[in-house]
Formats: structure tokens, C-alpha cells, sequence
């Protein structure tokens, strides 16, 4: 992933195996200094069984922990070891300074800046954020985006390890993911799992706005209360999630899921570390994808669109004619499929910008025109 910097924030992706010029986990074997040959063979006849030596002192061998130690193991504690002093275990007060609750965060950069889930600190200002290293440090909150479940926040200092994040559009179903953070108030605890799925959506909602969270992360890594802003790594050790949510008691062991870091999610983290609210453009409706009958997607041409279920009174699509049982297949001349391309498409750069809005009623194709307004900020 290409480097990515906003202050002092960076995003940059490590080096492959391949790059690096072999494994930084498990190394080639070489050929010892007594003789033993490419072969497996010594030079004294007898065959390598690649067994550990026994110790000088007639136990077990000294590199037998490392012998037992299988890729897999290998991988989850390299990245443990590498993440654990970028965590923090958050400690949350109200605007009274009294206890309010507790979460995770991860460092973003060495000036003290980490991002962490909106949800630990919603309605808070405050806290204390303590390390795996020991040390504790004051934070406060820099900026909040609850439709991404987001925020920023700045401890007190300097010299701090921060993670490096990677880029969740390369994730791959299956593909192992390490979990860290401080489920229950267990600091710097750790479990692995695998993607489970990818493009799962979470409902988020903050005033009068709701937005799907789009392309999240599934993942049966053990995620727990407090587990809520931790980081979410590939075997990289790079930060491709934040973890937001889990499914359960009782309902989905197993099913927990993260914030993507992708570029859509980096642009709000940057915008939120440079103290600005994130804009975004607001149509006024609600809906859900929904695949049109066949004589209607031959005679129109398209197959699928969102089907309007609610408008807000005096919203933009209101006042343009949309109402609901509408179905609408095409935004600004883009088609329209389902309920992310449409948010996706609402960016800052469509605040009062006339659109051209393509839908199904009655069968029949139709068009108005609606000018996007600004989604008031929460």
C-alpha cells in the first residue's frame, strides 16, 4: 500500500516474505559450521534427524520451545510481540470526570495521536489511556464520526510506537487476523482467528442521520466488551480493522466484526485528526436493495436498484417527487444496486450539487433532478 501521511500519521504496508528475500518468520535452513551437509548428512556419515541437541546439561533440549513452535504459532505471537506497546487499554469518564467505561485504541502516530471506536467515547471528552509498556497518559478526544464508528484521539507525549496500518481490500476470505485489545479489563490481551467474510454491513446512527457501515470485517477471532477500538492485523502485523462490534451473548459466538482500513476509512481518520467533521451529502431517504421483475429489467434495463421505504419530510428526494415503493436504479448517471454504492457516492464533493435520479414506480422509468444538502453533523 502506498504511504499514506496526514501530520504525523503514516500508513505504509511491510514488506512481503518474497520482498524481504525469504521468510522474517521462518528462516531457509543453512549449512552448520560442523560440517553438515546441503544434503541432511554429516560429515561424520551419521544422517541430520533436524532434531534439537540436548542441553549441556542433560535436560531438554534448549531450542525444543522453538522446534514446537509451528508457523501459525510463529505468526500470531510476531505480531502480538510487534502490536502490544501500540494498544491501549481505555479508561473512560464523563464530562464530570467520574467512571463511564472502558475500550481500546490504537496508536497512529509517535506524537500521541490514536484511533479507536466513536461508540467507547461517545459523550465523553476524557480519559486515561494505559500501555502494555507500563506507562499511563491523560487523552483527550480530538473528533468523532459515529455514521463510521470512528474517532481520534491525543495522549500527552512523545516517542510512542505507533502501529503501522495496512489495507483491508487486499484481505482475503480465510485469511488469518490477530486480534488485540483489552476485552473484560484484561490488558493486552490476544486471539486469533480467521476472515470469515468480507462486505458484511453494521447500521450506524447519529442525529437525525443513518448510514450503513459498509464492507466490514468478519472475523471468529474472540472479540469481547472492552475489545471495542482494538486493532484487528493481518500476519504482517499491519492494522487492517478496528474492532467495533460482536453478536452475542448467547446469539453468535464467534461473529465479531471491524471497521475496514481502507481509503475511504484513512480519509476520515484524517480529517478527524486535523480537528475537521466529515462531510457528507444527504438525499432524505431510506431503503433496501431489491432485483426487479424481469419484464420490468427488459424493458428498462436495469435488473436491480434501492427500493425506497421511507422520506424524510422536506429532505431533497421529497421535494424532488421520490416516494416510497420507488425503486432507484441510477444516481448522477452511475447505476445504483444496492444501499453502499448510494452512500458511497454521497461524499462531500455532491453538498449542494444537482443530481439527475433514474427509479422504477409502477414499472415504468422515470427521472427528477434533486439538490444534495449537507447531512447534518451529530
Amino acid at each position: 500500500m502506498a504511504a499514506k501521511t496526514w501530520g504525523s500519521v503514516q500508513s505504509e504496508r511491510a514488506p512481503t516474505a518474497a520482498e524481504a528475500g525469504g521468510s522474517a518468520l521462518v528462516p531457509p535452513p543453512s549449512e552448520a559450521s560442523s560440517g553438515v551437509a546441503s544434503s541432511g548428512v554429516a560429515s561424520s556419515g551419521m544422517a541430520s534427524s533436524g532434531t534439537a541437541s540436548p542441553s549441556s546439561s542433560g535436560g531438554p533440549p534448549d531450542d525444543l520451545d522453538q522446534l514446537l513452535l509451528d508457523s501459525y504459532s510463529l505468526t500470531v505471537s510476531s505480531v502480538a510481540e510487534q502490536l502490544l506497546p501500540s494498544v491501549a487499554a481505555l479508561r473512560v469518564e464523563d464530562q464530570l470526570q467520574r467512571p463511564k467505561g472502558a475500550g481500546s485504541a490504537v496508536l497512529i502516530s509517535a506524537d500521541g495521536l490514536l484511533v479507536t471506536s466513536a461508540h467507547v467515547v461517545a459523550g465523553s471528552a476524557r480519559g486515561t489511556a494505559a500501555f502494555t509498556t507500563g506507562d499511563e497518559a491523560p487523552f483527550e478526544v480530538v473528533g468523532v464520526d459515529r455514521l463510521s464508528d470512528l474517532a481520534v484521539l491525543r495522549v500527552a507525549g512523545s516517542g510512542y510506537q505507533p502501529a503501522r496500518l495496512g489495507d483491508a481490500s487486499r484481505l482475503r476470505v480465510g485469511q488469518l487476523v490477530v486480534a488485540i485489545g483489552n476485552p473484560l479489563g484484561f490488558e493486552g490481551s490476544v486471539s486469533a482467528g480467521v476472515v470469515s467474510a468480507l462486505g458484511r454491513s453494521l447500521m450506524a446512527s447519529a442525529g437525525p442521520g443513518n448510514r450503513l457501515l459498509g464492507d466490514v470485517i468478519q472475523t471468529d477471532a474472540a472479540l469481547h466488551p472492552g475489545n471495542s477500538g482494538g486493532a484487528l492485523a493481518n500476519g504482517a502485523a499491519e492494522v487492517i480493522g478496528i474492532n467495533t462490534a460482536l453478536v452475542g451473548p448467547m446469539v453468535g459466538q464467534g461473529l465479531g466484526m471491524a471497521v475496514p482500513v481502507n481509503e475511504a476509512t484513512l480519509a476520515v481518520i484524517g480529517a478527524l485528526a486535523a480537528g475537521r467533521h466529515v462531510r457528507r451529502a444527504y438525499l432524505g431517504i431510506g431503503g433496501g436493495p431489491r432485483p426487479l421483475p424481469q419484464h420490468v429489467a427488459t424493458a428498462t434495463g436495469f435488473s436491480r436498484g434501492v427500493e425506497v421505504v421511507s422520506v424524510v419530510n422536506s429532505s431533497p428526494a421529497g421535494i424532488a417527487g421520490i416516494k416510497p415503493r420507488d425503486v432507484i436504479v441510477s444516481l448522477d448517471g452511475k447505476r445504483i444496486e444496492d444501499v453502499r454504492v448510494l452512500q458511497a457516492m454521497l461524499g462531500e464533493r455532491y453538498i449542494d450539487r444537482v443530481v439527475a435520479i433514474e427509479y422504477i414506480r409502477d414499472g415504468r422509468l422515470a427521472t427528477c433532478k434533486a439538490t444534495c444538502v449537507e447531512l447534518p453533523s451529530s
